[in-house]
């Protein structure tokens, strides 16, 4: 991956989403998050489609790249500029396949031979977590702490996306850890001003670079 990959990445999880996908799509995206993902295990993969192209369309004009979740067809069909994968879905090369070479495939991790798996596969981009404790998931896997997220950064020179447990408070000591992006759901959906949150997880991303430079 050539270009910078971005540091908040946004996950509007159906469960916590109190206006609608659309509406959020549009706040988070023209606050500059580079990156959204729609979650939703319950969804119809025909309503799936239908949204998913028009949160695609959202993105895009504002430069964000929209995200599907475990569907790689529906993000095909969509024109989605992403698909994520986790440990029970496709493996990540057959969704590179059904997907082709510009939609990102990300794929979720949560121990050290999960990574080396994933590094050693055509993915864009590994999720590792979670970090910290989250409540998001109905089955979270075992937290993995931010040593998880230095050893995952030894292991491999793809963008690490830190999930799980994430908030504005802690994110600048996950990207320290190594962690490209951040992922974030209930911190963004929860708040009293969403657009407002994503700009103060990307103001303090932006002077982290500034006092590494």
């Amino acid at each position: 991956m050539n270009v910078a990959f971005p540091r908040l990445y946004a996950i509007m999880d159906a469960l916590l989403l109190r206006i609608s996908a659309s509406a959020m799509a549009e706040m988070l995206a023209s606050a500059g998050v580079g990156v959204i993902q729609y979650r939703d295990k319950q969804i119809s993969a025909r309503n799936l489609l239908s949204l998913s192209r028009e949160l695609v369309s959202i993105c895009a004009r504002h430069g964000a790249r929209f995200v599907v979740n475990d569907r790689p067809d529906v993000a095909a069909l969509a024109g989605a500029g992403g698909v994520h994968v986790g440990q029970e879905d496709l493996p990540a090369e057959d969704a590179r396949a059904i997907c082709g070479r510009d939609c990102w495939v990300g794929i979720s991790t949560h121990n050290e031979a999960q990574v080396r798996e994933a590094a050693a596969t055509s993915a864009d981009y590994i999720a590792v977590g979670p970090v910290f404790a989250t409540t998001t998931k109905q089955q979270p896997s075992p937290v993995v702490g931010l040593e998880f997220v230095r050893r995952a950064r030894s292991i491999t020179r793809k963008p690490l996306v830190a999930i799980g447990g994430i908030t504005v408070e802690n994110a600048v000591e996950v990207w320290r850890a190594g962690a490209d992006s951040v992922a974030v759901a209930r911190d963004l959906m929860a708040a009293a001003d969403p657009a407002a949150q994503a700009r103060e997880y990307l103001r303090r991303a932006a002077r982290l670079d500034e006092s590494r430079n």
